[in-house]
């Protein structure tokens, strides 16, 4: 299985790609992003592009893989919505046109628990990550999945991890007991992914009772 990942200089991104090359079942991973992650692995290669938007849709470098791992993202605190619209919607979309979607390839897009799949509540991020969702499921994947993690554990020697989760991290043991599907782990995710990748799923949207039941049959 050969995937490509982007993000990876992110939270998210870093962790499901240390998770992914700890797996037998993936040979390449292709890491797309805006700066070198700092990874050295005999699966792993790195595609530095700094605007995504500038990518040619003809770019043969994403070509040939059997699934992609969209964990690219920016928050949306003190951004505009033209802009949060610019670098969510447009950015995922015109790179799920890159890859060159096709019924053998399956396309996973990590979006967030509040995504509004309506396109019509009243945060702007979630109706744009909403309208991401239901526009990349009409491209011809495979499939295409919206991912709604919840708050995530970090990998194992994960380095980019956000500042705040170290004043929670004390707080798993209760998240995991109160709010059980809040929480998942980014092995979890990762097994998850490989999951629908093979097996496909009922629903194109998963959230994290999804992801902890799926990754357990892995």
């Amino acid at each position: 299985m050969k995937i490509i990942i982007t993000g990876s200089t992110g939270m998210v991104g870093e962790g499901i790609l240390l998770e992914c090359l700890s797996l037998p079942q993936i040979n390449h991973i292709l890491s797309v992003s805006r700066k070198p992650c700092g990874i050295v692995h005999p699966k792993l290669s790195e595609y530095i592009v700094p605007d995504f938007l500038a990518l040619d849709v003809n770019d043969e470098k994403l070509k040939g893989y059997d699934a992609c791992f969209f964990c690219a993202g920016i928050s949306s605190v003190g951004v505009s919505e033209t802009d949060y619209h610019r670098m969510t919607y447009d950015t995922t979309m015109h790179f799920a046109r890159c890859t060159g979607p096709n019924p053998n390839m399956s396309f996973i897009y990590v979006s967030g628990g509040g995504t509004d799949s309506s396109e019509m509540g009243r945060m702007a991020w979630a109706r744009i990550k909403g309208k991401t969702e239901n526009h990349l499921m009409q491209l011809p994947f495979k499939q295409a999945f919206g991912y709604r993690i919840g708050f995530m554990i970090p990998a194992k020697g994960q380095k980019r991890v956000l500042s705040y989760y170290q004043y929670f991290a004390w707080l798993i043991p209760l998240i995991k007991l109160f709010f059980p599907n809040f929480i998942t782990s980014m092995n979890q995710v990762a097994l998850s992914m490989l999951y629908v990748y093979e097996k496909g799923y009922h629903s194109n949207v998963i959230h994290v009772k999804d992801i902890k039941k799926l990754a357990k049959k892995i």
